[in-house]
């Protein structure tokens, strides 16, 4: 088996991702992490081939080791964007898995119900009706908030924070899925850090 590297998120854990490494079964080792008494399973958020995975793990957790919650875990207080970014550096080829990181029709049911509960809102980090986001990578492309939730004014057409930034980032040559909070930015700061810094607050 290849050497790989990954990125999980869990629901259950806002605001943290877990870096690891496996030589065997991606999917299986997903599947297995379950079984260490977290409440919700775990997703992918990015895996890939490595040469090398004891060194690249390494260096991603030396890199962001002001974000560890505990020297002893390989979990860390940070956007999984910022983490994939590094380690796609390293990558050969990217890997990628649909819902055999479930172990059943359940599991995978029960994160889509926990996604519902805690999907991004404006209201989260007290932005109103009205107020002018700007598109982190270029301040000049900008969205107009129109609900306390997700709504968006996007060059004249109503849509979603994350589909607004999708449209943006494709405008500039930059494919894949995109996050709208991690994208937009209010005062220059990313709607993402804006509600990780109130959830660290409440912690």
């Amino acid at each position: 088996m290849p050497d790989i590297v990954y990125i999980l998120v869990n629901e259950s854990m806002p605001g943290l991702i877990k870096i690891g490494r496996t030589n065997s079964d991606l999917a299986e080792r997903i599947r297995a992490l379950y079984q260490t008494g977290v409440p919700l399973p775990f997703e992918l958020y990015y895996a890939c081939e490595v040469n090398n995975s004891q060194n690249v793990e390494r260096k991603l957790q030396e890199a962001f080791d002001d974000h560890r919650l505990s020297k002893n875990r390989e979990f860390f207080r940070i956007a999984p964007e910022r983490a994939r970014a590094a380690m796609s550096l390293a990558a050969i080829k990217e890997l990628k898995l649909g819902d055999e990181v479930f172990a059943s029709p359940e599991d995978k049911a029960d994160v889509e119900a926990a996604k519902r509960r805690g999907r991004f809102r404006f209201d989260m980090v007290g932005i109103e009706p009205g107020t002018q986001l700007e598109l982190y990578r270029d301040r000049i492309i900008t969205c107009i908030t129109i609900d306390n939730v997700n709504k968006v004014n996007f060059r004249g057409s109503t849509t979603s924070l994350s589909d607004a930034a999708g449209q943006a980032m494709k405008d500039l040559g930059l494919a894949g899925s995109v996050s709208g909070p991690w994208e937009w930015s209010f005062n220059g700061k990313r709607l993402d850090d804006m509600r990780r810094e109130i959830e660290e607050k409440s912690d």
